[in-house]
């Protein structure tokens, strides 16, 4: 009986669903060959980022450099890029006396721009934070005497003299200034008065060269140190 299959040959319906087979899994190996490129150079390029943020001093210390949205090398040719993120610990600022250490520095950088062969780069908007200890706020802020500084609340830090407290204030910024002031004596220095309150007058100390060209936007105590908020628009980044 003639089942409507040619005789002596094969199903061409069989043939061409072969050939689509055939076509998809080419498709798959291309596109996994291709996504496998762009990975490839997205970590590439993100090392060499790294690199040039420390080489041109805007972080002292080697940071991890995230580049978002895919694919990489689309947003590579057109040197625009959405998103980068960094991240690093340890970064060093100073108040023009002594320098100390940014921890848990992060950065989200939004419109970045690169040129001259990706050896300059600017940024559209950024936000980032980091954390400085506070005995490291301590030595930027001292005075004749030695004034320590501790957690003391949701926006409050309390200061003591050799591991006595004498008082609580608050902490605010002024540009790139961190001011504590409006201390109130407590305890045992209450009672004192005198030459206590004379060491709790306002102390501030001023940052310079804050970390991927950011400024300060704010600071708030934290139980492991002052936190700090940074924000920047149309910064140079690089070059």
């Amino acid at each position: 009986m003639d089942d409507g299959t040619p005789s002596g040959g094969d199903d061409p319906r069989g043939s061409e669903m072969r050939g689509w087979l055939k076509l998809t899994i080419g498709l798959g190996v291309l596109t996994g060959l291709l996504v496998g490129a762009d990975r490839v150079a997205v970590g590439v390029a993100e090392d060499e980022a790294a690199d040039r943020l420390v080489s041109s001093g805007r972080l002292s210390t080697r940071p991890n450099v995230s580049i978002d949205g895919f694919p990489f090398l689309t947003q590579a040719l057109s040197g625009e890029f959405d998103g980068v993120k960094l991240a690093a610990d340890g970064v060093q600022v100073s108040d023009g006396r002594q320098q100390v250490s940014v921890h848990a520095f992060k950065a989200s950088l939004s419109g970045v721009s690169v040129g001259d062969s990706y050896r300059s780069a600017t940024v559209r908007s950024a936000t980032g934070s980091g954390l400085i200890s506070y005995p490291d706020a301590a030595k930027l802020v001292q005075g004749a005497e030695r004034l320590d500084f501790s957690y003391g609340g949701p926006g409050k830090v309390k200061a003591s003299v050799a591991g006595i407290s004498i008082g609580e204030g608050k902490v605010h910024s002024e540009g790139n200034t961190v001011v504590a002031d409006g201390f109130q004596l407590t305890g045992m220095a209450a009672a004192l008065n005198g030459k206590m309150k004379d060491l709790l007058a306002p102390r501030s100390f001023t940052l310079s060269r804050l970390p991927a060209g950011l400024s300060l936007a704010g600071v708030t105590p934290e139980p492991e140190g002052l936190l700090l908020d940074f924000r920047g628009s149309d910064v140079r980044l690089i070059g």
